[in-house]
Formats: C-alpha cells, structure tokens, sequence
C-alpha cells in the first residue's frame, strides 16, 4: 500500500515555490484508507534519479521520507480494534504536524529547477495512467486527508514598575531569536526560573505522554461506550435531571462556562466546574484534591447530596431495572449487576479517552517552528522565566498537581473557602487549591476555584503578585489566618508582555471536539390493563 506524499503544483509559472501536498488517499483517525498498489501515485522521492538531486538534497529527501511514513505506519498500527483512543490520537497528530512539515521541506529542498522538471515528469505520468481518469470510487470519497483531520479581592501586594516597552523591530528580532531557540530539544532550551521550593517537584512543560490505565480497571472499547452512556445520562442521579455532562459539556471543552456550576434542585454551588480534558494525567480530583482516582470521582459526585443527590442502592434499583443496562454491564464486567462502583469505572474510563487534541504549542514541540506566532514565542519564554509560571503550571499537563494560596480565600468573608484545609484540617493549607491545568485554557472561561475572573483579569492579577490578604487586629493570633504563597511575586511585566503571555496561553487552544450525546437505554415500559 503506497499513500505517499503527491507535490500538487498550484502556480506552473517560474514561481513554482508555491506547492501544496495532499495525501493521495489519506489516513483518516479511526481507520486507514486502502488503494491497490497499482493505483498509487509517484512519489517526490520517486523522482529522485531524474531531477538531479545533490547527494546533500537526497540525503535531506529521505530524512523527510522516513519521518512522513514512519507517522503513516504508526496511524495505521494504531487504527486496529481496542486500541485507546488517545493512542490514536496521539498517532493521528504526529502525521498531521509531518504532513505539513514535509510539505515546507520539500519546498525549501527542491530548486526552481527542479520543481519545473517535477511539474513535467508529473504531467508526463498522469497522462499515462489510467487511474487519473477513472471515476472516484466510494472509498475514495470516505477518505480524510491528514491535513484535513481534526477541527474584588483584598489589595494586592507592592506592585513592580512595569518594564520598559521595546519597539516593534526589537520585538520582531526577539522573536526570531526566542523562535531559533526553542526550536532546539527541551533539553537545550533556556534554564526556567524557579524558585527552590519548587524545584523538587518541577518538570519541563511538553507533549503528554499516553494514558496509563490502573490495573484495576483496565481499558476496552465497550467499558468506554458503557462510561459515555452513564456520563450522558441524567436517571444516574437522584433528580433525573443532573448527569456528569451538565457540569462538563462537551460543547463547552467538557466545563460549564459558569462561574460555579448548580447542583440538585438548582442549588449554587461554590466552586467552578473544572474541565475533565486530561484528567486521566491527575493524582488527585477536585479543587481540594479529596479524590485519590477518577472512579471515587465520579463515585464521591453520584453521592454528594448538593450535586447528584443518589447513592448506590439508587443506582443499582434505577439503573439496574433497564436491560439494555443490565446487558451492557455483563459484557463488561461479567455479570449483570448495577453497582455505583462499575458505574464509577466505566466513567472512569470514559473520562481517560479526553486527551489533548492538535494545539500550536503541541505542534511547536513536534517541529513545527511556524505553528507559534511572534507574540506566542516571546510568551513562551516569559511563562518559563519573568512570568514566573512554571513555579505551578509544569510538566505535559501544565500544572504541578500541587495546592497553592493564591490570596483567594476570603477569610471571614461571605464568600469563604477554606479549600485543602477541609480535606487535611491542617492549618497550613488554608486556602490551598490545587493548580489546574493550562491546556485548553482559552474555551474553559471563567477562571479560579470561584470562577470570577477572565482571562485577562487573571493575568493583571498575576502580575500585581495576587492579592495579599492582611490581618486585622482580632486576626492576629488566628492558627487559620490564610498565608499566600511566595511562589506569587509581583512581576512587573508590560503591557507587551501580558499580551504575549496571553498569546503563548491561547496557542494551547485544542482544536473542537464534538462529541455527539449517545443513544441512551430506554425506559422499562409498564402495560397497562
């Protein structure tokens, strides 16, 4: 099977810079296409001997060949059944980032020369094959191109001066400088700052790595259909109105775009829903971390009388009267029993197949040096170094997993949350909430453990070093008095920087996943006399 790159001229005057490459018959994520090998195109590399390669051209040439079929082999290895979707995924990226890499390469590689006597030897080629005049069959038509793939708190701390704006040629030249840079292996880049107490817990940011699922509850194919099902599904709760989709819409990169979300009987609850994107990579769940695995997660919500109101004899009486359930559970699990505890992992597993999709940051790193703009290099290197992020938001996922006082507690206020201290009882962590993940951090609007702040708003917050919470005169002596983290400094970044930052920020942005809602088991129907 040969689905190799084809080099479409789009201009066939002298400027014949301008190629673009599509895959003849291209891979598409869930399975790859097929064409008979006589069918298959000529390759750029297939010329080689007629358009006078250098020995330097060719060696260059099959670097580029190797790493383009070398990610086409991994998608096909990865389309066979119960593989885990982040695998594929995985895969899937990987191709697309060489698809568009090979396609610059083989721009920069060829001469004006050679792309004319490219263009001939095509046109000469296509006028003898009996293919190129044939009509399309359905399988050529269900096929997808790997381009294609797809789609007011207390007042702050001293502030620093912002720092002096450069212009706009000195910020063009930094970011060719910054690009070159980080265009080299992690390993090689520009130390982070990083505080010493930090650095114990500290890892490079990154591609993530796959999913690792526990023994105990180990990944297949019906067990994810079976979790999508329970996570869609309102009869799981006490209402049969709430189901795990209400707080992490799909539409909604899987949060809710509210500042806290509402549980049973629409009560406000006082935390903001958190996007389930890449929870499979978590140590611990919840902004206060009281959950050590996704299935007590899922299991803890179901319970929780203010967000579910259900329990496991709801679930096993509720769900475990419908036989579509019923039939499901047994091929999964073995027999045909209800419990909230397969509930839970089958859940669990659902929840594990949300993985990163394609971002510009992802695509940077695979060796894609245009995938960030100017803006997103220069705030790539202010978030490792003065932007001071990397203290928390570290490693592939963007965050250290770790609790932090970021000033937010509002200590004997209204709005009072007490965070990991309601988990530990120690007093140390007052108002400790765990980091939360960056990736996707543009779709998953409003920010913090309360949900108050935009994008924007976070940033200047940042910058001023969060607010520093003072006692006043009866607090003095309190064991509880919250105390913010000196991780938080005030930076003094200008207005340039925030916007950089921000662009680096949004170059996390996944491209859209749409999760159509599953076709749920249907209600046991009661005759009637």
């Amino acid at each position: 099977m040969n689905t190799g790159l084809i080099i479409r001229v789009m201009n066939q005057r002298v400027a014949l810079g301008f190629l673009a490459l599509v895959m003849s018959c291209g891979v598409a994520f869930a399975q790859a296409a097929t064409v008979s090998s006589n069918a298959a195109p000529m390759q750029v590399w297939d010329y080689a001997d007629q358009l006078d390669l250098t020995s330097e051209q060719r060696t260059k040439l099959h670097e580029i060949r190797g790493r383009y079929e070398a990610a086409r082999t991994a998608v096909r290895s990865a389309s066979v059944s119960n593989i885990p979707p982040d695998v594929r995924l995985a895969a899937q990226l990987n191709l697309n980032d060489q698809f568009r890499l090979a396609n610059r390469h083989l721009g920069e590689l060829l001469t004006d020369e050679q792309k004319n006597k490219l263009v001939e030897l095509r046109t000469s080629a296509r006028a003898t094959r009996t293919i190129a005049s044939s009509p399309r069959t359905p399988s050529d038509t269900n096929t997808v191109s790997a381009a294609e793939d797809g789609e007011t708190p207390p007042l702050a701390s001293t502030r620093n001066p912002p720092r002096k704006l450069m212009s706009d040629e000195e910020y063009r030249t930094r970011a060719a400088e910054l690009r070159a840079t980080y265009a080299k292996p992690p390993t090689n880049w520009p130390s982070p700052y990083i505080d010493d107490e930090a650095k114990p817990h500290f890892q490079e940011i990154g591609l993530l790595p796959l999913v690792v699922y526990p023994p105990n509850n180990p990944y297949s194919e019906p067990k994810a259909e079976l979790g999508k099902k329970l996570f869609f599904d309102p009869r799981l709760s006490g209402s049969g109105q709430i189901s795990c989709a209400s707080c992490h819409d799909a539409d909604l990169a899987f949060a809710d775009g509210r500042t806290v979300s509402f549980g049973h009987s629409r009560k406000e609850l006082k935390r903001n829903a958190p996007s389930i994107l890449n929870t499979a990579f978590n140590q611990t769940l919840f902004w206060d971390g009281r959950a050590a695995s996704l299935e007590q997660q899922a299991a803890d919500v179901v319970s929780n009388a203010d967000e579910m109101h259900a329990s496991a004899e709801f679930v096993r009486e509720n769900l475990g009267k419908l036989p579509d359930y019923t039939n499901e559970f047994a091929a999964v699990f073995g027999s045909p029993e209800v419990t909230l505890v397969r509930a839970a992992q089958a859940i669990a597993t659902f929840e594990r197949t949300i993985t990163s999709r394609g971002n510009g940051f992802d695509s940077f790193l695979r060796g894609d040096t245009n995938a960030l703009s100017d803006a997103a290099v220069r705030g790539l290197h202010l978030f490792r170094t003065d932007a001071r992020c990397v203290n928390c938001h570290n490693g592939p996922n963007f965050t250290d997993g770790r609790f932090h006082n970021e000033g937010l507690t509002y200590y004997g206020r209204k709005l009072q949350d007490l965070g990991r201290y309601e988990v530990t009882k120690k007093p140390d962590d007052v108002g400790k909430f765990k980091t939360p993940s960056l990736r996707n951090i543009a779709r998953t609007a409003p920010y913090m453990h309360n949900g108050l702040f935009d994008l924007d708003g976070v940033l200047n917050m940042y910058n001023a070093g969060m607010p520093t919470v003072r006692p006043r005169e009866a607090q003095r002596n309190d064991p509880l008095f919250p105390k913010k983290s000196p991780l938080l400094q005030s930076l003094g970044l200008n207005k340039q920087d925030l916007a950089d930052l921000k662009a680096f920020l949004e170059s996390l942005t996944e491209t859209r996943l749409r999760v159509r809602p599953p076709e749920l088991p249907a209600d046991v129907k009661i005759s009637t006399p």
